[in-house]
């Protein structure tokens, strides 16, 4: 059977992605001074390569970057694969800034990105190897073991060494591959700040998320530069309570997202499921001007940050991701498909008497959306295999089934 796929969805694809093995780390051998030091002179160098670039009108190619900046960042005693990353991430980070109309980049935390060249990785022993400049350092990962057992058995492509609020950082780039299996049903999620619903055909399930905390953490921090107008900036006192609001506030949708992702990619693995979401890019373009500016920016933080990690783990567990052009979700009767009216936010559909709220209404129709983007029989699950001879029989009996799901919603 072939199965053709309507503009209003999408899949991940199956193929290589990348995982992060995420840990802090302690030197065991070297000195940690000597390797901060190091640091600062990355971070040094690496902000002169950005100041260049920024004043420029067209960022150069790469071979001419590479002639601009190979011998001063050698005679700083960074090896040549180093000062090839150093270069690299400015490209990087200027590009990226300048296409978005941002501001320069500014390099503030310790860091430094390297390769196979000058990093060496053993899992088994939890022993990293790097080098920067003149000198080799041995660290040592620091999680459990569950933890890093994921992660053996991948091959490794890049090391990231950060030093932040007094404590070092490892973060390892591994390269798996992504093989979705073929899904059973279709679980859609409708995410808003207050909760996200889940249905899967014939249940409904509400989550209530910790969005409204960040915002008030947030919000809180923007009241204090509202209060000091000017003096914010200066004062150390008040400029490190702004900042602290403003981790907590990041800190909190992160760790939510996490467990979240954790919990509903294992739920739609156990029962074979595919997982629905909507579309962030065609998401973004439903934010109006109504929306105030700090509630429009941590909800697309928000938004991001949990697709991020249910396409993490979806990668871990091989569960398939279906994208859903999320435009009139929340505006068709999931029953009638006729215009959905609101009080407040609960929807009634005059045609055939529908009614439930939002995010319930939005949870069907991502749901429907997903079965109406394949052709053939109702319902064919992603990538689904041609059918048997016993399966073009009984297309009438699935036909009718189908129907009558739609009907008892």
């Amino acid at each position: 059977m072939k199965v053709s796929i309507h503009r209003s969805i999408r899949w991940m694809p199956e193929g290589a992605y990348h995982r992060t093995l995420k840990a802090e780390a302690e030197v065991v051998e070297g000195d940690l001074e000597d390797l901060l030091w190091d640091l600062v002179i990355y971070r040094y160098v690496l902000q002169r390569v950005i100041d260049v670039l920024w004043d420029l009108d067209v960022v150069p190619e790469k071979s001419q970057i590479h002639q601009m900046f190979y011998n001063m960042l050698r005679g700083y005693g960074f090896r040549a694969h180093v000062a090839r990353n150093i270069y690299s991430t400015a490209i990087a980070l200027v590009e990226s800034a300048k296409s978005n109309g941002g501001s320069k980049p500014v390099i503030r935390r310790l860091s430094a990105r390297l390769d196979h060249q000058d990093a060496k990785v053993d899992l088994s022993n939890r022993i990293v190897r790097i080098i920067l400049r003149d000198r080799w350092y041995i660290l040592r990962i620091s999680h459990r073991d569950e933890y890093i057992e994921r992660f053996k058995g991948l091959k490794w492509k890049e090391v990231h060494i950060k030093y932040y609020n007094g404590k070092l950082y490892i973060s390892i780039v591994f390269e798996t591959r992504y093989a979705p299996y073929i899904p059973r049903g279709v679980v859609a999620l409708d995410v808003n700040f207050r909760h996200i619903v889940s249905y899967d055909g014939s249940e409904v399930r509400r989550y209530r998320t910790r969005f409204i905390d960040a915002l008030g953490k947030r919000a809180r921090a923007e009241e204090i530069q509202r209060k000091y107008p000017k003096r914010w900036r200066y004062s150390e006192k008040i400029l490190d309570r702004i900042r602290a609001l403003h981790r907590k506030s990041r800190n909190i949708v992160v760790d939510w997202c996490r467990k979240f992702a954790k919990e509903i990619v294992l739920k739609a693995k156990k029962r074979g499921y595919a997982i629905a979401l909507e579309d962030l890019e065609k998401l973004r373009e439903s934010f109006n001007d109504k929306n105030s500016k700090i509630v429009w920016k941590l909800t697309l933080f928000a938004y991001r940050k949990l697709q991020e990690s249910i396409m993490s783990k979806a990668i871990e567990y091989n569960v398939p991701i279906i994208f859903v052009d999320p435009r009139k979700t929340s505006s068709k009767c999931p029953r009638c498909r006729s215009k959905i009216r609101y009080i407040g936010r609960l929807g009634i559909c005059h045609r055939c008497g529908f009614r439930a709220d939002r995010d319930k209404i939005g949870a069907m129709n991502i749901w429907l959306k997903v079965l109406e983007g394949y052709a053939g029989v109702p319902g064919s699950p992603p990538r689904a295999p041609a059918m048997k001879s016993e399966a073009r029989q009984s297309r009438g009996i699935r036909h009718e089934g189908m129907k009558k799901v739609i009907r008892s919603i």
